[in-house]
């Protein structure tokens, strides 16, 4: 795939198969809720005749590729891999994606594909763990077949990972675990939730769980987060973390911001693959979480 190629993938489609989909439309252009931070207005904006965004909260913009490597924290060189192993249905055209339901899953397994293992021990993430929180989805797009990591929603869909995508299978949801319990950990994505599992060695978490799978679906966990008397929150060290745990205490009393232990990463994985060289094995934590 080139770089032209490559940026005539629609950005309208893009963010429709990560769940973010136009608050207010025109013939030309839809405005969006920022994926990068909380909108409470729409303020992000999506040209389609030229395919370029522009963010008015931070005066950002580009193409489809700088959206990419914005949104996943990724290289150029990075990003093009990835995008050249999307669907061909995530065409150049943007006529087709996940998100309008051109995506048949074949099936749901137990996940066991040496593949999948493989990417999941290179993100330092045990594979018991693994095994236990994700599954393993084949799926086809237009008779074409694929395979990913899978990790269930709240609404039957699930958030896809393997070395080279990152999508999901609609419709987009939080993943909330209630437990019944006083306090409960708040995480932006599945594989920081997993990497908390993997540091504090542990199969199920003793505490409750909100996955927010997107920081843009955060008010949809609302409820479920009032209900607690702590939140520990493990948001992402970036912009978007900052406001999601500000709009978290503005609503929630006793919140506790645990990215402190992360603070020279981007985020939770990102300080357990750098930290720990230990592969396959349940790793024990190097810190204590906050009370």
């Amino acid at each position: 795939m080139t770089a032209e190629q490559a940026n005539n993938i629609s950005i309208k489609h893009f963010l429709s198969g990560l769940g973010i989909f136009p608050v207010k439309e025109k013939d030309n252009y839809g405005m969006h809720r920022s994926p990068f931070r909380l909108d409470v207005e729409p303020s992000f904006k999506v040209d389609y005749r030229q395919n370029l965004w522009y963010d008015f909260g931070t005066g950002e913009g580009g193409t489809m590729i700088d959206l990419f490597m914005k949104i996943n924290h990724c290289t150029f060189t990075e990003t093009m891999k990835r995008l050249d192993a999307y669907p061909d249905s995530f065409s150049f055209h943007g006529k087709k994606t996940f998100a309008e339901n051109n995506i048949l899953v074949k099936k749901v397994l137990p996940l066991d594909n040496s593949v999948l293992l493989g990417y999941m021990a290179e993100r330092k993430i045990n594979p018991d763990i693994a095994r236990r929180h994700c599954r393993e989805i084949h799926y086809t797009v237009n008779g074409k077949p694929y395979f990913a990591v899978g990790f269930a929603n709240d609404a039957g869909g699930y958030e896809l990972r393997n070395k080279y995508f990152k999508g999901c299978i609609s419709p987009k949801e939080i993943t909330a675990i209630d437990n019944g319990l006083d306090a409960c950990a708040v995480f932006e994505g599945f594989m920081d939730y997993l990497s908390y599992l993997t540091l504090k060695n542990q199969q199920h978490p003793q505490i409750d769980i909100v996955v927010l799978n997107s920081v843009v679906l955060l008010e949809k966990a609302m409820g479920f987060l009032k209900r607690h008397n702590t939140i520990h929150t493990f948001l992402d060290n970036d912009e978007a973390g900052k406001r999601t745990l500000a709009a978290i205490q503005r609503v929630c009393k006793n919140v506790i911001d645990q990215s402190a232990y992360y603070k020279n990463h981007k985020d939770l994985n990102e300080r357990l693959c750098e930290k720990s060289d230990v592969k396959h094995a349940i790793i024990k934590p190097k810190f204590k979480m906050k009370r």
